[in-house]
């Protein structure tokens, strides 16, 4: 099947990662998942504006003054990690026949979510989402707290307040007098 993808020159890319069957399988194998991404970085030319790691997928923004090679970059890094992990340690794993013909493990979906990043707005909306989604699964109740992702490298640049979306209960705020 071919997918019309949009290559706009010079734009950041968002992109979604899933696990197969949503096995949360990467923060345990965060040190094979950097390799694969610093593997790929070695080959291939981009930056990652901002990404988070969670148990059974990852959220990143990329860019590359070579727009048409993120999915090579997608491809790169799926198949280091597939390369290199120990799938015996891997809970209900198996390789159905579609894959085996294919020479594929049962580590990724097959499929990637892709948002071609139109302006500084939508930007800011994605790094949001990127910095917020350990929160919204429950891993943590404050961005801080989860360490697999660029949200203090954020707050060290200024961008965000180190408190940015802590909506502890001991946080009031007086809307009327």
């Amino acid at each position: 099947m071919n997918y019309r993808r949009a290559h706009i020159e010079n734009s950041k890319i968002f992109i979604t990662i899933v696990t197969s069957k949503r096995r949360p399988i990467l923060i345990e194998n965060i040190d094979l998942l950097r390799n694969s991404f610093k593997q790929a970085k070695e080959k291939l030319k981009f930056e990652i504006d901002a990404i988070v790691i969670l148990p059974d997928h990852l959220h990143m923004i990329i860019q590359s003054e070579e727009n048409k090679i993120y999915p090579e970059i997608i491809k790169r890094v799926k198949v280091n990690f597939s390369r290199n992990i120990d799938t015996t340690k891997i809970e209900d794993y198996e390789e159905s026949e579609s894959r085996k013909t294919k020479k594929e493990k049962d580590i990724w979906q097959r499929r990637y979510w892709e948002h071609t990043i139109t302006d500084e707005r939508d930007l800011c909306s994605c790094i949001d989402y990127i910095h917020y989604n350990p929160v919204k699964h429950g891993l943590v109740k404050q961005a801080k707290e989860w360490k697999y992702s660029t949200f203090e490298k954020y707050v060290k640049q200024g961008l965000y307040d180190e408190n940015w979306c802590d909506f502890n209960e001991n946080i009031s705020v007086k809307i009327y007098e």
